[in-house]
């Protein structure tokens, strides 16, 4: 059994067997976080790419925690000159470790680290505890999105909808079209004022055309997946 808790904005605490694995953290400066950088576990750390959003406290938590650190090439070696142990992937790459893999797949999104590095941005396929997440990362609507779930049998996938900087709710219900996992969790919302929108409203437009189940979690909130 895989454990999610929501940490606010993109940010996800996974746990299995006793194992973390944290994506995307974005707690100091959140006000949406749920936890903070110096108690949050780790045995991993993902980022889906550079943006202060998303790349977050990982420099900090890392050291602390000793958990390595899986980004697209560019920003691994960012992160390896702060002397964070990294994972280098590429998109199409898959990196083992203890309890899992990742790997990076496709997202539309611009990508720059605080620190100016230049990247792509990726999606994450997460497999752990022996269930299979998708987190799109920041994403507009594309196609490719279906892609993914026709190598693996998705559990759950997270997807952005808050709009301006990816793609919004309308938009998102077509992209969980497309991912085909059973279960959908609405992430990238409500942090600050331009990507506000109606998570509720998500929820009925996909459910109500069949397409999954939509859990809107709070921050701090878990699901069994």
């Amino acid at each position: 059994m895989t454990t999610l808790t929501f940490l606010g904005q993109s940010a996800v605490l996974l746990e299995a067997d006793g194992k973390h694995v944290l994506v995307d953290p974005f707690l100091t400066g959140n006000p949406k976080a749920s936890a903070s950088a110096d108690e949050v576990p780790a045995d991993v750390i993902l980022l889906t790419h550079g943006h202060g959003d998303h790349y977050g406290d990982a420099v900090p938590i890392a050291k602390r925690t000793g958990a390595r650190v899986v980004a697209i090439v560019e920003i691994a070696n960012e992160l390896a000159e702060q002397g964070v142990e990294v994972a280098d992937p590429n998109l199409g790459g898959t990196v083992e470790f203890d309890g899992g893999w990742v790997r990076l797949v496709p997202a539309w999104h611009t990508n720059t680290t605080p620190n100016g590095t230049v990247a792509v941005a990726a999606g994450l396929v997460i497999n752990f505890g022996g269930r299979t997440i998708y987190h799109l990362g920041d994403t507009a609507l594309f196609s490719d999105l279906a892609l993914p779930g026709r190598r693996d049998a998705l559990d759950l996938a997270l997807i952005p909808i808050g709009g301006h900087y990816t793609m919004d709710r309308h938009d998102a219900v077509e992209a969980a079209r497309l991912v085909g996992a059973p279960v959908v969790v609405p992430v990238h919302y409500d942090t600050f004022p331009p990507i506000e929108t109606d998570a509720q409203a998500y929820k009925q437009d996909v459910e109500g055309a069949g397409i999954a189940r939509v859990e809107v979690l709070a921050p701090g909130a878990t699901l069994e997946v």
